[in-house]
């Protein structure tokens, strides 16, 4: 990819459910290199933007642009630049941590010896190095999202999506999670678009979205969308602009 060309590319997307916009005209352009939060409460809309980038569901109007590759027109082949952890676990408990990744560089066409270099290295690198044949289920939870982790960097994609990772997961498990992205960021300049509702992993970002009701109400640095959002700490801020008002529904 050229490094000049935005690694994402979102215009007008709109999502509805009924009468209902879970997504209502969002236009985020993201660049190269960069660690994104988008931050909004349970049902902002997180999910189902995360569902449209991945091609799950088509959006009602809008358009999906990855690497420069339309999603309505090219969708294979930009997928192919995406790597997705999504907020449910979904690796396979009774294989072994190697069994689980080889199926994934398997589903991208990697070449067996190349994948078993990236498997062995991307698991060292991450302290999985003597799971590799242990079975999955046998693994904590955030070694669990570690291999995940791993199995979505295996193609090594330009866009990395991460949906509310590190839901139950401890401090530490955490704190080496972003530590693991960030390093690929440096490495590789892949773009990261990490969805959560904890302010504290905004704070850490490039630039923080902040989504509610389906519309991006702030866009910029933590202290721009801070004072964007009305001034005083980025979590004082959020909770303000994304709280139900008194006598004002939900």
């Amino acid at each position: 990819m050229n490094r000049s060309e935005p690694a994402l590319r979102v215009q007008g997307l709109i999502k509805r459910y009924g009468e209902r916009a879970a997504l209502d005209g969002v236009s985020p352009t993201l660049q190269p290199a960069s660690f994104v939060v988008l931050l909004g409460p349970n049902g902002a809309g997180k999910s189902t933007l995360f569902q449209l980038l991945t091609g799950l569901f088509v959006p009602d109007a809008g358009a999906i642009h990855v690497a420069t590759l339309s999603m309505r027109d090219a969708a294979t082949r930009a997928l192919r630049h995406i790597g997705v952890v999504f907020q449910q676990m979904s690796l396979d408990l009774d294989l072994s941590v190697r069994a689980n990744l080889r199926f994934h560089a398997d589903l991208h066409g990697l070449p067996r010896a190349v994948a078993d270099a990236r498997i062995a290295q991307a698991c060292q690198d991450a302290g999985l190095g003597d799971d590799l044949d242990r079975a999955t289920r046998k693994l904590s939870g955030g070694n669990r999202r570690k291999v995940e982790l791993v199995r979505a960097l295996l193609h090594q994609p330009t866009l990395l999506l991460m949906d509310e990772p590190t839901v139950g997961l401890d401090p530490k498990s955490r704190r080496d999670l972003l530590a693991t992205v960030r390093a690929d960021i440096a490495a590789r300049g892949t773009t990261v678009l990490w969805a959560t509702h904890l302010v504290e992993e905004a704070s850490q970002a490039d630039r923080v979205l902040v989504l509610h009701r389906g519309r991006l109400l702030a866009d910029g640095s933590a202290g721009e969308v801070t004072a964007t959002l009305g001034g005083g700490t980025l979590e004082e801020a959020f909770i303000r602009a994304t709280q139900p008002k008194q006598g004002v529904p939900a």
